[in-house]
């Protein structure tokens, strides 16, 4: 069975293993910068996809799909309210701290998928012609190792939105942010047997067996329910943050 296929055993929220769910560390970060997520249909499906894990923290933020044969990328409408980047590589591209002042609050447009389908992003979606690129600040090599990267330098989408938000609202906001993708990571490694518990940043919930994806489930779910351990609140896409 792929990794695609088992959802009936996944946290429909974080796609973890249910056993591995890690909602209850998913913290509400509340931004002045909208995080838009332009996502390619194929990469909704992925359970290793770090952008959709990164908006569950972000309130101030949506989610695009394109790909789809029933909707056209022409729907898709900025806020006018908003100063548009988007966060893509190009060798003239400011560094998207440049902005971290401006009066208007920014949009934040971020391609997700792999390098092909996040490289036609700027030029399918007829609202980001002519919007302003931004480069990263730079930092330590990529911490994802759930997909092989094909560029020296990339990023998981979870990590270049941390150090964009680092870089616009603070160090506090992408240190949350780092710290739930390096939970995702470390926890799924683990299932797939690919580090050691001790490895495990925060260690394995009560219960749980590498090989069980529901093991220790109940456990984890109602300590996920406890006062104070989860987080309240319906954020502006309508999940609960």
């Amino acid at each position: 069975m792929s990794r695609r296929d088992n959802a009936h055993v996944r946290c429909a929220r974080c796609h973890l293993h249910v056993s591995l769910c890690l909602c209850s560390q998913i913290p509400c970060l509340l931004t002045r910068t909208r995080v838009v997520l332009v996502i390619h249909r194929d990469e909704q499906r992925k359970p290793t996809n770090t952008g959709l894990l990164a908006l569950e923290c972000l309130p101030n933020s949506e989610v695009w799909a394109r790909g789809h044969t029933t909707s056209s990328d022409e729907s898709f409408l900025l806020d006018p309210s908003t100063t548009p980047l988007l966060l893509f590589p190009s060798n003239d591209a400011p560094p998207i701290g440049d902005f971290s002042c401006g009066a208007r609050p920014i949009s934040l447009i971020v391609p997700d998928g792999n390098w092909r389908q996040a490289s036609k992003v700027p030029r399918r979606v007829p609202c980001l012609k002519g919007v302003t690129r931004v480069s990263l600040p730079g930092g330590q090599p990529s911490a994802y190792r759930l997909r092989h990267e094909p560029r020296d330098g990339g990023l998981a989408t979870m990590e270049a939105i941390a150090r964009a938000l680092g870089a616009l609202e603070g160090p506090a906001v992408q240190i949350a942010l780092e710290k739930v993708f390096c939970l995702m990571v470390e926890r799924a490694l683990w299932s797939r047997g690919s580090v050691a518990t001790a490895a495990v940043t925060g260690g394995i919930p009560d219960g749980v067996q590498r090989h069980d994806p529901v093991s220790g489930a109940l456990l984890s779910m109602s300590r996920s329910l406890e006062p104070g351990r989860g987080s309240v609140g319906e954020n502006s896409r309508g999940k609960f943050c």
